[in-house]
């Protein structure tokens, strides 16, 4: 692609990583693997210790459409929040955004299409033997944010909260890695294609909107600010290609970043996307007259 891009897909960004694949104990640079922020001590006192951990948030929801007609009736209520449908996949668009950044993320630090990484993903064989536990899926949590620093008086709930960050890494990096249509249901891998399609045909004009209203510190240093360009890009070609309602793409971008990013990047990619929404929609009024007129 062409264009001054502070983010590329032929640009060869080398960067430690952590790739992962659970179809075998090899490593397979084709999906990157998100792990969420282990509990750690920020600040060590008398009577306790400060952890930041998203033990601070509610259980992630434990359930899914197959298991909620065994279930007691206090589960049904988490049928609409959980949206995974009959098979036992993903259903809900936030998997699609969460999907559709994972693989634009590989496909920027790797140098390659979005589109062609998402089908070689989605159309990779999977490896003999291999068995994918849909009970993962129960576990795992779209909304795992950090949360508000916990205060614990004891060693014993010290360890419970670094172990509950272990295993919700580890079932984060099951489900992340495994085969795509195990995972998301035909509706998400079709949402998540769209998306990436917008992306790369709006890429070239987006660039350089972004080039403007972010921070001249995330264009000074672009190789550390990857995940939150790729997080911007995918909410501008969703409102402006896509047609998504431009607060649903806005909260889910912010959300995206409060889950996989550091430090401010969730006010400043909302103050970003803001911009752009004043912008698009004065365009849109432009283009609206002329072709009245």
């Amino acid at each position: 692609m062409e264009g001054n891009s502070v983010l590329s897909f032929s640009s060869k960004t080398h960067i430690p990583l952590h790739f992962c694949s659970s179809f075998s104990s090899h490593k397979c640079p084709q999906l990157i693997v998100f792990r969420p922020k282990l509990a750690r001590v920020a600040d060590s006192e008398v009577k306790g210790r400060t952890f930041l951990s998203s033990a601070a948030l509610p259980s992630p929801p434990r359930a899914v459409a197959e298991a909620l007609e065994h279930a007691p009736a206090s589960l049904s209520a988490l049928k609409d929040v959980v949206k995974v449908d009959k098979s036992g996949r993903f259903c809900n668009p936030r998997a699609a955004r969460e999907f559709a950044l994972l693989i634009l993320y590989a496909s920027c630090l790797e140098g390659s299409d979005p589109v062609m990484l998402f089908d070689r993903r989605v159309n990779a064989k999977r490896y003999p033997g291999f068995i994918f536990d849909k009970e993962t899926l129960l576990e795992y949590n779209h909304m795992s944010f950090c949360g508000e620093p916990i205060q614990v008086e004891t060693e014993e709930e010290e360890e419970e909260l670094l172990l509950k960050n272990e295993k919700e890494s580890a079932i984060e990096e099951e489900v992340l890695s495994a085969p795509p249509k195990l995972v998301y249901n035909s509706f998400i891998l079709r949402f998540t294609r769209q998306i990436l399609e917008a992306v790369v045909d709006r890429w070239n004009q987006h660039v350089y909107i972004i080039d403007r209203v972010t921070p001249r510190n995330w264009k000074d240093e672009p190789a550390s600010k990857i995940l939150e360009l790729c997080i911007l890009h995918l909410a501008m070609a969703e409102i402006s290609a896509v047609g998504t309602r431009h607060q649903i793409v806005i909260n889910e971008a912010v959300d995206l970043a409060k889950r996989f990013c550091d430090g401010g990047a969730p006010r400043i990619i909302n103050g970003c996307l803001r911009t752009f929404i004043k912008e698009h929609t004065s365009t849109e009024e432009v283009q609206t007259g002329e072709s009245k007129s």
